[in-house]
């Protein structure tokens, strides 16, 4: 059973910590995952506490993954990277540590680490059944990398009539669904192959068109309240296969969550239309072919020609 529950939004005080614990312990025994209440507490509390003493609002924590795969995670606005446990944190007592280091949740976890963006990180854990021995090694990812330089083969797609509003929806679905799938891969990536595929895709797909997007028009226009705007992309041939298998799985990522075997991620048929309209008109003028216009009205009425 996927789980995508509406995140609990913590204030700045220490009841915050409190507020916390309870959530996480009411979630673990609504989805019938009693034992791990007991790790998923005390990680949480952890986690929780660095984000008041070393972070930055808002602070949220959520549940995600599915009922046999749960994954805690504490979202802050601060994108410093946290501090891994060291080793003279392993061989102390952590339960005397608490607020100051990472070491606690390391031995409450199957799998945890870090993702950190721009505008702050989610650091999360896959609470295990008991409290181990040892500390389970974190991850940090997220951290952005340098983009590809722009080839020379590499044609320059007008896209005319972008509806402003869906675009930034786009960006922002591309932005939770990045960070989902990475984070899915890292903690069970023998039980999601599809979200290791995705995750690398993503990757790849950021790389290669961040050198040759500009979101500074888009910008503009939500700022002047324009519903539309046009849009120069730098395309090349590489970046248009990327795109081309991008569209194939988030087709099979949408039908794999309609069957519960992945998250909650499936899109709206308007968040559908849209993307696919949108990627294919990088396809196809990297190709040289000439524009379609863009959707008007209702997006999910819209038929969309098929790559290929």
């Amino acid at each position: 059973m996927p789980l995508n529950r509406p995140a609990l939004s913590l204030g700045a005080g220490p009841r915050s910590v409190q507020d916390a614990r309870r959530w996480v312990v009411d979630t673990c025994r609504d989805i019938e995952r009693p034992e791990l209440v007991e790790c998923a507490e005390l990680a949480v509390s952890e986690l929780v506490t660095n984000a008041l003493l070393h972070g930055e609002a808002p602070i949220q924590v959520r549940v995600r993954g599915t009922r046999e795969h749960p994954r805690v995670e504490v979202r802050d606005g601060s994108s410093e990277r946290p501090v891994l446990p060291s080793a003279e944190d392993e061989d102390e007592d952590v339960l005397l540590t608490f607020g100051r280091g990472l070491a606690i949740v390391g031995r409450c976890s199957d799998a945890w680490g870090a993702e950190i963006e721009a505008d702050g990180k989610t650091v999360w854990f896959a609470p295990a059944s008991s409290f181990s021995d040892t500390v389970t090694p974190g991850q940090i990812t997220g951290v952005a990398a340098e983009p590809d330089e722009v080839p020379a083969d590499a044609v320059t797609a007008v896209v005319r009539d972008v509806p402003v509003e869906a675009f930034l929806e786009f960006g922002r679905h591309f932005r939770e669904l990045r960070r989902e799938v990475r984070l899915l891969s890292l903690a069970h990536e023998s039980d999601y192959p599809l979200a290791k595929d995705l995750s690398d895709l993503f990757g790849d797909l950021e790389r290669q068109l961040r050198a040759g997007t500009d979101d500074a028009p888009v910008l503009r226009a939500q700022a002047d309240g324009a519903e539309r705007v046009d849009l120069d992309v730098v395309v090349s041939p590489a970046a248009s296969r990327t795109v081309e298998r991008f569209i194939s799985l988030l087709d099979l990522a949408d039908e794999f969550c309609r069957q519960q075997r992945l998250l909650s991620l499936a899109r709206s048929p308007e968040q559908r239309a849209f993307q696919e309209w949108y990627l294919q008109e990088l396809v196809r003028q990297s190709r040289g072919e000439p524009s379609l216009p863009a959707p008007r009205g209702d997006l999910a009425a819209v038929p969309l020609q098929r790559l290929g």
